[in-house]
Parts: structure tokens; C-alpha cells; sequence
């Protein structure tokens, strides 16, 4: 079974994000069909308009789940309520709709003045993947004066997969460590290897480890990626090494960091990589040994 070590969202949120989870969490959803027939879109639409915030939230929980065009185009109006728990909730219930229309509603939020509707608006124009987001989440990642925002922003830039990101989130790392800013530091090193391998493969997914099967059983993923590596994920690899290296980052920094040099796939990387496969850390060791394969493949297509 595959084994993922960051879980966005869960590692050391502090404790108002936390409540605010178990709050959102509390409110009973209903049994959800597939169906978007127009009474059930109706009645939906209709708990939107004029219902109570516990049943806006309860409506947009559902159509979040229904996973459709049509029911993420009710939400919309949401967006503007003037409770903020639904303007927060509404974020994640747009996101079905056509990626250039989903990012257009939900850019204004992310001026909100909620944090936790800029926190979800940023994690859902992640899920959205449109690259028009990309400089408005850049600014919110280096300029939100609310770390959780900012780390949000970090995350949603590496599911966007756009590498006009990468200097910005590069500049995260060349900081000093602070260890409450450990979620930003590991959310940045993550997206700039995850920006890389969305494009090489197209796959946003990431588990770091992979698994810790032999290597003839791990699935790394397809790729036809040749010839030299391109100069802006290039420019990362020195900030990424020396993150490795460091005793004064967390562990699940220097994770990410092994991960992303695979997925960008410099052989200046290998050395390095291969310093760390006997690591006491056995998922550091284990990304490291995935990173190396995927160099390698990578060498081994590109002669």
C-alpha cells in the first residue's frame, strides 16, 4: 500500500484551523446520489436563497459531493453570502465548474476578509488547477500576514502546476528555518517537485514514498521526459540540495525535498540522493531511492 507522509491539511494546523475543521465536519450530510435532475437542483438552490446557514452549508456540502457542472453553478451565489463559514464552504462546492469560470469566482475571495475563506478559496483554486490563479496565489503566499493563508497558497500553486511559480516558491526555502513555519517550508519544497512531475507526466498526484516495495514493484508513474532539464526547475535543485542537507530543517522538509530533486530529474542530484538511501529515517531513505530511480530512467531516455 502506498504510504503518504503529508497529508495537507492535518500535520501541525494549529488549533483554531482545527476546530474549524471539526466544525465543518459536524453538520450531518445527506446520502448523495449522482442525480442532478432539476428538482434536486432546485431544492438545493432553494436552501441556498433562503435557507439557514446551517442549511446553505448542508446544501453545499452536497453539491459539493454530487461532483457536477450543473450543481457547482448553484453555489456561485454562495460565494457572496455574508456568512463566512458559507462563503468558505462555497469555495470547495465551485470547483466543478469549467476551469477559466471557476477561477474567475473564486480569485475575488481571495482578498476576503476571513482567513479561513482565503485559506479554503486558495486549497479550492488548487483542486481547480487553473493557471490564471497563479499570480494572485503567488502574492497571497509571500504577502498574507496569516501563515496558514500563505501555506494554502504554497499548496495550491504546486497543484496548479504552473512554473512561473517556482522562483516564488524557491524564495520560501532560501529563508532562514523557523519552526512555525515548518507546514510552509515542506508545502513549498513539495509544489516545486509536484510542479515539476505535472509537467512531465501530467499526474498532480504525489505519495512520498511511493511504497516501500523492491524497485520492480514500485510504479513511479510514466514518463518520456529527455534531453537537459529546463533552466527555471534547474535553478531549484542548489536550494533543494542544501535543504537536504540541513540539520536545522524538519524532517518532512528534507522529505519533500529528496522528492522534488526526482521529480525534477537532475543528474547533479544523483550523489546526493544516493547519500541518504541508508538514512535511520526509512522514509527518507525510501524517497531518496524512488528520486534516483527516476533520475536514472530519466538519463537512460535522454541517451
Amino acid at each position: 500500500m502506498a504510504i503518504e507522509t503529508a497529508k495537507w491539511k492535518v500535520a501541525r494546523v494549529p488549533a483554531r484551523l482545527a476546530f474549524l475543521a471539526l466544525l465543518l465536519g459536524s453538520f450531518s450530510t445527506l446520502a448523495l446520489s449522482q442525480d442532478t435532475a432539476p428538482a434536486v437542483l432546485t431544492r438545493l438552490q432553494n436552501h441556498i436563497n433562503q435557507g439557514s446557514v446551517e442549511e446553505k452549508r448542508s446544501a453545499l456540502f452536497e453539491i459539493r459531493n454530487l461532483r457536477s457542472e450543473s450543481a457547482s453553478r448553484i453555489a456561485v451565489p454562495a460565494l457572496n453570502d455574508k456568512d463566512a463559514m458559507v462563503r468558505a464552504t462555497a469555495a470547495g462546492s465551485v470547483i466543478f465548474l469549467p476551469k477559466p469560470e471557476a477561477a474567475r469566482a473564486l480569485l475575488p475571495l481571495l482578498t476576503d476578509k476571513s482567513e479561513f475563506v482565503r485559506t479554503e478559496t486558495a486549497y479550492a483554486l488548487g483542486k481547480v488547477g487553473d493557471r490564471s490563479a497563479t499570480a494572485e496565489l503567488v502574492r497571497l503566499m509571500k504577502s498574507d500576514k496569516i501563515l496558514e493563508v500563505r501555506t494554502a497558497a504554497a499548496i495550491a500553486l504546486g497543484e496548479n502546476g504552473d512554473a512561473s511559480a517556482i522562483e516564488s516558491l524557491i524564495g520560501v526555502l532560501k529563508s532562514r528555518p523557523k519552526e512555525d513555519e515548518e507546514f510552509l517550508r515542506r508545502s513549498a519544497a513539495r509544489s516545486i517537485g509536484q510542479i515539476a512531475q505535472i509537467n512531465v507526466t501530467g499526474d498532480p498526484t504525489v505519495l512520498t514514498p511511493q511504497n516501500f516495495l523492491p524497485d520492480k514493484f514500485k510504479d513511479l508513474g510514466s514518463s518520456d521526459a529527455t534531453g537537459p532539464v529546463p533552466k527555471i526547475f534547474a535553478n531549484a535543485v542548489d536550494v533543494l540540495t542544501a535543504v537536504l542537507r540541513s540539520k536545522d530543517e524538519s524532517d518532512d522538509t528534507r522529505r519533500e525535498s529528496a522528492f522534488s530533486l526526482g521529480a525534477i530529474g537532475d543528474s547533479r542530484s544523483l550523489d546526493i540522493l544516493r547519500g541518504y538511501v541508508a538514512s535511520q529515517d526509512p522514509y527518507l531513505a525510501e524517497i531518496c531511492k524512488e528520486a534516483i530511480l527516476k533520475i536514472e530512467r530519466r538519463a537512460k531516455t535522454s541517451s
